[in-house]
């Protein structure tokens, strides 16, 4: 099976360095207090560089009970990040992993551009389902989402 690729942008009134250090630097104490169904994120191996191992853990009766994401590349100069969801025990027998590649980038008035490259590799010839890649996509923006209004509440946080 080929990979599956997707693209997606979406721009936002906070700026880069603020979403970048919330969503990546910071997430392992921040995600835990502003998303309920995120029990908490600990890592497993390394120390926040490049082949760092994290695992969220995710609250009992959550659509799944872990993820296991590997740092690949982060260059907080210039807000850019690359990981690879190497573990979650909702890939079942449809997928071996996915890599991201996210970037923010300055937008006028101070806010941000993202853009996210999302590569889905399946196991051997399965196709995930719709439903499995929508469910996927819609827990990542609702991270995202998430950080944003909490940093729009609290603008002096990671400023």
């Amino acid at each position: 099976m080929p990979l599956l690729t997707f693209n997606d942008e979406f721009s936002c009134p906070v700026a880069p360095h603020r979403l970048f250090h919330g969503l990546f630097m910071d997430a392992h104490n921040l995600m835990p207090k502003i998303m309920p169904v995120v029990k908490s994120i600990d890592f497993v191996s390394g120390d926040g560089g490049p082949g760092s191992v994290q695992q969220v853990n995710f609250i009992d009766g959550y659509q799944m009970k872990y993820l296991k994401n590997r740092l690949d590349f982060k260059d907080k100069e210039n807000c850019t990040i690359n990981y690879t969801a190497v573990e979650s025990d909702s890939f079942g027998d449809m997928i071996d992993y996915i890599s991201s590649e996210v970037k923010f980038d300055a937008a006028p008035g101070g806010g941000s551009k993202c853009t996210i490259k999302t590569i889905v590799c399946p196991k051997g010839d399965v196709v995930p389902d719709e439903e499995t890649l929508k469910a996927g996509k819609e827990g990542h923006m609702q991270q995202y989402k998430a950080v944003i209004a909490h940093l729009i509440e609290n603008p002096h946080l990671y400023a």
